[in-house]
């Protein structure tokens, strides 16, 4: 393990996966602005099947996290062999999901909608057509986000920033071009969009197979591996990463109740609420960051036994995501409204806004927190506590006392905002008591 600082160490890995992960979220704010320029049906259509694309990569994420435990481990103890082997088993199970999740994508586009009940049919004509088109597309994508996220989780965050940014200034050159018909390219509009993100992500899906197999990142994919799957190994995935998918599903479907909750509150109330879900996507992505940093340094210190300093590191993430999270409310409290203006210029939607927007900001500290504490307890491999924790919050908190306060209270979308708070703030007490009370040392994943 490194001799350095456990600030060093955070830094250095947490700052690359706060830019690679921000990257991603920017990117889908500039393409639904581009596509919003076509048409509001339009917008809402492709709105509607990047909803059910990231509700399918919930899911990759049991191979992501999963396999990102063991390797820590793995290279921790100086077991690279092994390392790169879990790396080929995840690649193999993402490939064949991957082949499964594009066939579904193709063939279930119209059902998916009417899951969702899109009632506008050309908003749902574009969203089935955006989703039929990257359904060819499925197989590189869904594997190139599974690869990458492992080399992030591995700690070679400089890597997968630069795969990242790579992707996401491809697909941000390419959108105009082809939505618009711009420098001699055809008209596309929402098809363009749909192969402006086909085409990006799979020149970035063979960039990382350059970079796996050039010996740059500290995972080497054999070819040999790959065409050997290990049943083994894959069941050891599975348990490691089905709770992560079950914890992010219980915590979307939250949010979902979330919403409802300020659609039925009326069309301002949920604008306004839907400007801080925008502006949470992207604080968190860099919440996310720290708390990657975070999960990679602690497992990969236990893997080498050094259980002190895997406590230590974790530690030092929550008073560098502390301070980080200090900054953000600093500026959300003085500039609140130039804030909200970039997402909305409706005067009723930002007046709503201003009496939420402190409280809001005072979130962020739990928040941020418990991001941090979350990657340190994924690091330790305690994922079971983190999803029972997440299905009793979204049980107790999103779906009972948020009804209980925007409703019953009529603390309209302040009280929405309050039990989201306070159920941050109760898991953020409730994991520093788990990780700081040290009962991941006796896990063995």
């Amino acid at each position: 393990m490194s001799s350095s600082s456990p600030l060093k160490d955070i830094l250095k890995t947490s700052l690359p996966a706060v830019v690679d992960l921000s990257s991603q979220t920017i990117m889908w704010t500039i393409e639904a602005i581009l596509v919003g320029m076509i048409s509001a049906a339009a917008f809402a259509g492709v709105g509607m099947a990047i909803q059910i694309i990231i509700l399918f990569f919930s899911f990759l994420l049991a191979f992501v996290v999963g396999s990102s435990v063991i390797i820590n481990r793995y290279l921790g103890a100086d077991k690279t062999w092994e390392a790169n082997h879990i790396l080929a088993q995840a690649l193999i199970m993402g490939m064949i999901i991957a082949i499964i999740t594009g066939l579904t994508w193709y063939f279930g586009a119209a059902m998916l909608f009417k899951l969702i009940r899109e009632s506008e049919p050309i908003a749902q004509q574009s969203g089935e057509q955006y989703l039929r088109i990257l359904s060819g597309f499925a197989p590189l994508i869904i594997t190139n986000f599974i690869a990458v996220g492992i080399i992030r989780g591995a700690g070679d965050t400089k890597i997968s920033m630069f795969l990242n940014l790579l992707t996401n200034l491809l697909n941000l050159t390419l959108a105009p071009l082809l939505i618009f018909g711009k420098f001699g390219f055809p008209e596309m509009g929402v098809r363009g969009a749909a192969y402006a993100v086909g085409i990006s992500h799979s020149i970035g899906f063979f960039a990382t197979i350059i970079v796996l197999r050039s010996r740059k990142s500290r995972l080497f994919l054999s070819f040999r591996e790959v065409t050997t799957p290990n049943l083994r190994s894959f069941k050891s995935l599975f348990k490691l990463g089905l709770p992560t998918t079950v914890e992010q599903l219980s915590w979307a479907v939250g949010q979902m109740v979330i919403t409802g909750y300020a659609a039925l509150l009326g069309i301002t109330f949920l604008a306004a609420h839907q400007v801080f879900v925008r502006l949470q996507a992207i604080l968190t992505m860099f919440f996310m960051g720290f708390s990657l940093g975070a999960m990679t340094l602690v497992g990969q210190n236990i893997g080498a036994s050094e259980h002190r300093r895997a406590e230590q590191t974790g530690k030092m993430a929550e008073y560098v995501a502390l301070a980080f999270v200090l900054m953000i409310v600093f500026a959300i409290v003085f500039f609140a409204k130039p804030i909200m203006r970039i997402f909305t210029g409706d005067s009723e939607v930002i007046a709503i806004g201003a009496k939420v927007v402190y409280l809001y900001a005072a979130i962020q500290i739990p928040k941020a927190l418990n991001t941090v504490l979350g990657g340190n307890l994924r690091g330790a491999g305690d994922l079971k506590w983190l999803m029972f924790l997440s299905i009793i919050s979204v049980i107790l908190m999103e779906i009972g006392a948020s009804w209980f306060a925007a409703f019953a209270l009529g603390l309209s979308l302040w009280g929405l905002w309050m039990v989201m708070g306070i159920d941050e703030v109760i898991r953020m007490f409730l994991n520093y008591w788990r990780f700081h009370g040290g009962k991941w040392k006796l896990i063995d994943v």
